[in-house]
């Protein structure tokens, strides 16, 4: 009974004493409306000032606010278009808030660090920004992922010069690439592609994990990478960057902006490379780096109205040469016994893009877009004495409506696709031919609570005229513990078809037999996975710890089989399995005003079904560690930056010791680290470099199998796990006018 009347005594006393703050802790309601006509904003963005406390408009402009934090007496106000107002709360009933829009923006500038991995993005998203694209050359878009642990830039074959990405685990065929989020550098360009994009072109980067969007089509397996172009209202009037390497291969960059009138301008970008220097700095008598010229233009127009319109239009067209092989090789030697070994290759693309929304007045979250695309990659080639030629018409068009349900809680995109492919390629004659017409629709919904829960849901339905009806479910959650703990998860499935010579052209660079044993069918995936995201502050100074894991495996897939016969290159569909498990951890801080540092690990288990057996998949290291410092000091004045990376054991075909019809034989190679740096000197408009790539000149030994015998049956040119050119040193400039 006291025990009773005591909790009873201070349940009494408790209420008194809030009795005063009961009494203000009410909701505050209200709505949102235009200052011009009072039409309800939908979705606008109500915050109490100070605090993470928010909430957002319905369908008639009206919002419901949970009670003040201590202390807080005004509320922040947003909306797209919309000048943001904070107002003073003196009834917590039927406040009016009236948003003025607007109708010209000032240039501002914004000094500061832009978080890399992004806190508002339902997928795992990662940006290179600006500044990262000037810590290294970046000459194109392969060098523009050195001071990156997510993309990884390897080297196909010890002869051509080609780079590709790997994501995941898995080449870069299996990951999308699109510019401005048009679809581009696909089929055919393949082998070649991340010389196509000049690194000055280029904004940011945005490196998305796991299958992505449907908006952009079926083809996302393991991840997309969109280049972010320059955009013409915003770049600078006159860019100018020159390049030069100890291999005696330069480059020049030249970007120029133009606003016409107020609602039209135009960027001009220029770019070209050329080497003409015979390196074999492993005395193989093969050139380290083939010979080559490169001439590229871009040019992209856009027109804002300010209002309800706006369109871009973008063109690019581009020439490569290439000549590699034998040092003594000289363009239009015959290919036989005797001779010396060559590769030449001479490409021409040309393509182009359109961009045209509307939003509809007095509704920002509604709008209607059209996105058009084509391009003519063609070329011609030859490795040793086989000949590789083709060409290539791409076309596309995309017609996207976005809107919401009631609120922009759920919101809504929706649309139309038709994407044609016509491929012809020649390879010693065998002429190999395909066409793919593609109608498709999709539907993506997304639910944010505002709070802490985004959800997103799409799919996509597209009849192949040769594979029938492809179904692309995906869908990616982000939840909000707090602020500054996020947890993504995601699972989606991906559908590509292969170009099985393309994207091993490695594999010419040999006198290996091309052999389709079977009618090969596209490829199917499913990758599942999420990440987890932790920004915090020690000693006031801030950091970002990130950790995912991804798991792929494949229904489909074409396997090229290069190991089971030193003397054929087999393209199969997968009969077993094939997976591929991928775990990264990061962590960046910021150790001092002036010195940041990014450290990651990463795991891989690649496997597939060769000849029956499940193998590891060969040149694909376990065990993979990153390390970026980057040192700045006020202003920029001096920029410093050092990457390492450590690449563990891995496994590789022992094709010295392979036999016709012998068993699977491999040995595993040691661990090895590349170090690249640079310093960079800053003036007003002058900015000037001094850089090194691969500074301990690490090198594979014996990349070729029989070099001093290339037109032997044993030749293989493709049998690369470590970098071919040693130590790297270069320097250049830049000339900025904003």
């Amino acid at each position: 009974m006291f025990s009773y009347t005591r909790h009873a005594f201070w349940a009494l006393t408790l209420l008194g004493l809030l009795t005063p703050f009961l009494a203000v802790a009410q909701d505050l309601s209200g709505r949102v409306v235009d200052a011009a006509n009072a039409a309800p904003l939908i979705g606008a963005s109500v915050v109490w000032v100070g605090s993470n406390q928010a909430t957002s408009t319905d369908a008639n402009g009206a919002f419901t606010l949970k009670p003040a934090p201590a202390g807080q007496t005004a509320v922040a106000v947003s909306y797209i278009g919309y000048k943001t107002d904070t107002v003073q709360v003196a009834n917590l009933s039927n406040l009016v808030v009236k948003l003025k829009a607007v109708t010209s923006l000032q240039e501002v500038t914004v000094t500061g660090k832009q978080d890399r991995y992004s806190a508002l993005t339902p997928t795992n998203s990662q940006v290179i920004t600006a500044k990262d694209l000037t810590k290294s050359a970046c000459c194109n878009l392969a060098e523009s992922f050195e001071t990156n642990a997510s993309v990884e830039v390897s080297t196909s074959d010890a002869v051509s010069g080609a780079k590709q990405i790997q994501m995941l685990g898995l080449d870069g065929s299996y990951t999308l690439m699109t510019t401005d989020n048009v679809p581009a550098l696909r089929g055919l360009a393949t082998p070649y592609r991340l010389n196509y994009l000049s690194g000055t072109y280029i904004d940011a980067i945005d490196i998305i994990k796991g299958t992505g969007s449907v908006l952009n089509g079926y083809e996302s397996i393991s991840g997309q990478v969109n280049v972010r172009l320059k955009d013409p209202e915003k770049s600078d009037r006159l860019y100018l960057n020159l390049y030069g390497n100890s291999l005696a291969k330069w480059d020049a960059n030249l970007n120029t902006s133009f606003t016409l009138t107020p609602k039209l301008s135009t960027v001009l970008m220029l770019h070209t490379d050329q080497i003409s220097n015979r390196v074999d700095g492993n005395d193989d008598g093969f050139l380290d780096l083939p010979l080559g010229k490169h001439y590229n233009v871009f040019n992209k127009w856009k027109y804002n109205t300010g209002k309800q319109w706006v369109a871009e239009v973008g063109f690019q067209a581009l020439r490569e040469t290439r000549t590699g092989g034998q040092v003594d090789y000289r363009s239009g030697m015959p290919q036989q016994e005797g001779s010396f070994y060559g590769t030449e290759s001479e490409t021409d693309r040309i393509s182009g893009f359109s961009k045209t929304s509307y939003t509809f007045k007095n509704k920002p979250y509604q709008s209607i877009g059209l996105i058009l695309s084509g391009s003519r990659h063609q070329f011609d080639s030859h490795y040793g004495p086989r000949t590789y030629d083709g060409h290539q018409n791409s076309g596309l068009a995309n017609l996207i409506f976005q809107s919401a349900f009631g609120n922009t809680a759920h919101t809504y995109k929706t649309g139309l696709s038709y994407q044609l492919e016509d491929y012809e390629e020649n390879l010693a004659g065998q002429q190999l031919r395909r066409k793919e017409r593609v109608p498709g629709a999709f539907f993506e919904y997304v639910y944010q609570n505002s709070k802490n829960l985004t959800l997103v849901g799409g799919i996509r339905a597209d009849h192949h005229n040769l594979y029938g009806w492809v179904y692309t479910p995906r869908f990616n959650v982000k939840y909000d513990f707090t602020p500054n703990t996020i947890l993504r998860l995601a699972a989606g499935k991906g559908f590509r078809v292969a170009n099985p010579i393309a994207e091993n052209v490695a594999s010419l660079i040999s006198n290996r037999e091309f052999v389709f044993r079977d009618n090969l069918q596209p490829e199917k995936a499913w990758n599942m996975g999420g990440s987890f995201t932790q920004y915090f502050e020690v000693g006031e100074r801030k950091g970002a710890f990130i950790t995912d894991y991804y798991y792929t495996t494949f229904q489909n897939q074409v396997v090229p089989d290069m190991y089971s016969s030193p003397y054929q290159v087999v393209f199969t569909n997968l009969n077993g399995r094939s997976f591929s498990k991928s775990f990264q951890a990061e962590v960046q801080y910021e150790l001092s005003s002036m010195l940041d540092v990014k450290a990651a690990y990463k795991y891989f288990d690649v496997r597939t079904t060769y000849n029956g057996q499940l193998e590891q998949r060969p040149f694909i290291p376990n065990h993979r560690a990153f390390l970026n410092l980057g040192f700045a000091t006020p202003f920029d004045k001096w920029r410093a930056d050092l990457t390492a990376q450590w690449f563990g054991p891995r496994t590789v075909p022992a094709m010295e010791h392979q036999h016709e019809g012998s068993d699977f034989r491999t040995r595993t190679v040691h661990p090895y680290a590349v170090f690249n740096g640079q310093i960079t000197r800053a003036f007003k408009r002058w900015e000037v470099y001094l850089g090194g790539e691969n500074l301990l000149d690490y090198k594979q030994k014996n990349p070729i199998i029989a070099a001093d015998r290339p037109f032997s049956q044993d030749f293989d040119a493709s049998m690369v796990w470590a970098p071919v050119i040693g130590r790297v040193i270069y320097a250049g400039l830049r000339f900025t006018i904003k």
